[in-house]
């Protein structure tokens, strides 16, 4: 199945009318988890009319504890995502934390995702942008929706043309994250698509001691909540059996509840756009 290009996949990123969806494990742990999950969700986002991004990390750098698992790495890891955008015929995402990565992931991937810890870092941004790859810029916890605007400008600075902006929470306090919903229609103002992500808002940072906990029963709600006030896209991320996952289980939904779960968003999605 052949991938659409650049400026096709940018089209749908950037249009208003088709809600569009950013979703896999938070870590590939294996080839066979990244085909399942995949095939489930090119069947079920095909079905609904959502347009599908793959996304999957080869290496998560920022875990709690220095003793677990971070990924395959980047050669094993940007194979499996080539395979999996030539099996399936559809865009795939990562993340990247050093400006080599960003080099190599950059000629593999069609979208570049800059991690919300590292989202200030000048050389990281500029180098994920030399690529000539969409860039998904999240917003640190650490951050407001209005200070956004000076990242996104950076990578503007940079030459970027085609920019992601996402919201995945606000730090509260100790191991608790607020997701503010005027923080949609504040990015949005920048220009650019706004994301909204479901599952790592309702993460509880750090709140299992050694590893970070959440409460992936909340994910539908907030993710309900981005939709009603004009996000232009979802990522979420899920695993066929969360609470076996090597990363971030407590916050992922079960994959065998995205079908139910993005009928019920893409409602509310289209209702807020006043559309039966």
């Amino acid at each position: 199945m052949r991938v659409p290009d650049s400026a096709a996949i940018w089209k749908h990123l950037n249009s208003p009318r088709r809600l569009f969806l950013i979703a896999g494990p938070c870590v590939i742990e294996n080839e066979k988890l990244c085909r399942t999950v995949a095939a489930s969700l090119v069947k079920t986002c095909k079905q609904l009319g959502i347009f599908y991004v793959f996304k999957a990390s080869f290496d998560k750098a920022n875990r709690t504890s220095g003793k677990a698992f971070r990924g395959p790495g980047i050669e094993a890891g940007l194979k499996t995502l080539a395979g999996i955008r030539e099996e399936f015929g559809v865009p795939v995402l990562t993340d990247v934390h050093t400006e080599e990565q960003a080099a190599l992931a950059g000629e593999v991937v069609d979208i570049l995702q800059i991690p919300a810890f590292l989202c200030r870092q000048t050389d990281l941004i500029e180098a994920a942008v030399a690529t000539g790859k969409i860039v998904n810029l999240k917003k640190g916890q650490f951050l407001s929706p209005q200070e956004m605007g000076r990242v996104a400008e950076k990578a503007r600075l940079a030459g970027a043309e085609k920019i992601l902006l996402t919201e995945r929470g606000t730090t509260f306090g100790y191991n608790n994250l607020v997701a503010d919903m005027r923080s949609i229609p504040i990015l949005k103002a920048f220009g650019f698509p706004v994301i909204f992500d479901a599952t790592h808002s309702v993460q509880l940072p750090g709140g299992g001691g050694d590893k970070t906990t959440g409460q992936r029963e909340f994910a539908p709600v907030l993710a309900k909540a981005a939709l009603a006030v004009g996000a232009n896209g979802l990522f979420i991320e899920t695993h066929p059996k969360p609470d076996e996952a090597m990363s971030d289980g407590p916050n992922m939904i079960p994959l065998g509840e995205m079908n139910a779960t993005l009928k019920s968003l893409l409602k509310i999605f289209y209702a807020a756009q006043g559309r039966p």
